[in-house]
């Protein structure tokens, strides 16, 4: 039997609208912490679990602790795309991919290259006064003390990221639906496909081929047509394009 490598190229050499969804296994390799896994976020301690000081209603509460948190453990400016990151840009390039369909918020695939990216859970690199609207990059964010403010008008600024209770943008979700619906083939990498609504999208693939690419087990592994369990960067790293 040919090795799991060399039937994803044989696939990825067929096929011209694939379509990439990914989580927080993608940026692992890049110094970037995930949630779930041993060393993640929400394995570590603080003085609220992160899934609740990462709330909308925690986040109106207590506006001094979400932002300290935040600027720890949220805004890794000096990570740099891994090999996933620059394939990915590199098959776009080419004409083999699509789009790519991220939960992730770290911009790293628009530092790689890629171009056409929903990204479902918003950006750290935009952020926006509640007051006036005035629009802020995420260094501004992170060299800020306490809570935020518009240089402008005073008011508080939101880092345009989809917090818990929050819903996701309609027009990033109907763009990620248009996508995977079209899609001949999709790669699925570093997610472990828990978190919805985000993970739901998949039931929208109608195409010929679903790969999964992640280093623990997933709810979607017995639909897959390929099974990779290796870290996702050394697995692009081997793919010519």
């Amino acid at each position: 039997m040919k090795d799991s490598i060399t039937v994803l190229q044989e696939w990825i050499d067929k096929h011209e609208r694939i379509v990439f969804f990914g989580g927080a296994g993608v940026s692992t390799e890049s110094g970037i912490p995930d949630f779930r896994s041993v060393d993640g976020l929400y394995h570590q301690q603080y003085a609220y679990p992160p899934e609740i000081i990462l709330s909308h209603s925690f986040f109106v509460a207590q506006p001094d602790v979400f932002f300290d948190f935040y600027r720890d453990k949220m805004l890794a400016l000096d990570a740099k795309p891994n090999a996933a990151h620059l394939k990915l840009a590199e098959m776009e390039a080419a004409g083999k991919l699509t789009a790519v369909v991220t939960q992730n918020i770290d911009g790293l695939h628009q530092a790689a290259g890629s171009k056409t990216v929903y990204e479902l859970h918003g950006s750290v690199h935009r952020n926006t006064c509640l007051k006036c609207g005035k629009k802020f990059d995420a260094r501004y964010m992170l060299e800020t003390t306490g809570i935020p403010c518009c240089d402008a008008c005073g008011g508080k600024i939101k880092p345009d990221v989809v917090l818990y209770e929050e819903g996701l943008d309609q027009e990033t979700v109907d763009g990620a639906v248009r996508a995977i619906s079209s899609a001949d083939m999709m790669i699925v990498g570093g997610t472990s496909l828990v978190v919805y609504p985000a993970a739901g999208l998949l039931r929208y693939f109608r195409g010929d081929r679903l790969v999964l690419i992640n280093k623990g087990a997933t709810g979607m592994d017995s639909s897959a047509d390929l099974l990779i369990s290796e870290p996702i960067g050394e697995v692009f790293g081997k793919i010519r394009v």
